[in-house]
């Protein structure tokens, strides 16, 4: 079983593109003498994280979206450029600020959020826009994530980008991200979270979404059960435990990578953005027996992360993980 890409050949394809959002991360990095949260802003957005931890290892990537215009937002877009990301469809919006995601960390490293975006620049996109921009940059992968899908107009855009991009003969690629802050309930997260799975090609979603989408805690069932929906390569991250991969009626199981843990963030962002890299680099092709190779050179690059602290600042680049 494989997946091809079949789109025509162009000149302006950009091999992995991200749509969704870019975001301030205002992350703790410490606390003062008194016991104070200290915070520092940096780049962030599951698809942004995506977009340039597969730059960093010398993908060609592009980003779809928009920011505030604002200091952090013109910040991101330079961010982007500094990367090597394609920012052509990338705009400024004065209707709202660019959004703003606090992540605080617990001795284990482990992250909880809040949110300032209600709305944030990054819901204000349109399905015109998306649609155009999916046509300009043709991408070879199109990567997008599940707060696309917490308010309108960005999740009929998203929905619309996928389409064309899947027209187009584009793999889809998708990370439904569970934020409890950013939803009226589970009950519609739920919901909204399963609605594009019908469109998707590859999946990477953590074991307790699994359990969220599937109703089981059974990897080998779980992961099945979204095959079901023509999903032909589902990724189920384990944390510090590894990645279990289903490809068609192949199952596996790949071994984390222990490191000191200084912040998480990110860490899946860049284990999905190293796999798409690597497809991207074999043409576009799902070869079952690439698979393990593939994934345990994305835990790698994970693993990286999750020692240093930021998201998109702590991703490696691809001289560190080889």
């Amino acid at each position: 079983m494989q997946v091809l890409n079949n789109r025509e050949n162009g000149e302006n394809m950009v091999d992995i593109v991200s749509i969704g959002e870019a975001l301030i991360d205002l992350t703790q990095t410490g606390t003062d003498e008194k016991g104070t949260p200290r915070y520092a802003a940096f780049p962030g957005g599951a698809p942004a994280n995506v977009a340039v931890a597969a730059a960093r290892l010398e993908a060609n990537t592009g980003f779809i979206g928009l920011v505030g215009e604002d200091s952090f937002g013109h910040g991101l877009i330079g961010m982007f450029e500094e990367e090597g990301v394609d920012t052509s469809q990338v705009s400024t919006t004065g209707e709202c600020p660019t959004t703003l995601a606090i992540v605080s960390i617990d001795e284990n490293g482990e992250r909880s959020f809040a949110f300032y975006r209600d709305p944030g620049s990054d819901t204000r996109i349109t399905a015109e826009y998306a649609v155009d921009a999916v046509k300009a940059l043709e991408p070879g992968i199109l990567h997008f994530g599940s707060l696309s899908f917490t308010h309108e107009p960005s999740r009929s855009a998203t929905l619309a980008a996928v389409e064309i991009a899947r027209e187009k003969g584009a793999l889809i690629s998708y990370d439904p991200n569970y934020r409890p802050a950013l939803w009226q309930s589970e009950e519609e997260a739920v919901e909204r979270m399963k609605e594009p799975l019908g469109l998707v090609d590859i999946l990477k979603v953590s074991d307790e979404e699994m359990v969220m989408l599937t109703g089981s805690s059974d990897l080998e069932e779980g992961s099945l059960l979204f095959s079901e929906h023509g999903i032909s390569l589902v990724m189920v991250t384990l944390g510090s435990e590894g990645v279990f991969y289903r490809f068609g009626e192949t199952t596996g199981r790949i071994k984390g990578i222990k490191v000191k843990v200084a912040d998480t963030n990110g860490a899946g962002d860049t284990f999905l953005g190293a796999v798409l890299m690597q497809i991207a680099g074999d043409e576009f092709d799902l070869k079952e027996e690439l698979l393990p190779d593939f994934i345990a050179f994305a835990n790698k690059a994970a693993s990286i992360t999750c020692s240093r602290p930021g998201a998109i600042p702590a991703m490696p680049r691809l001289d560190e993980v080889k």
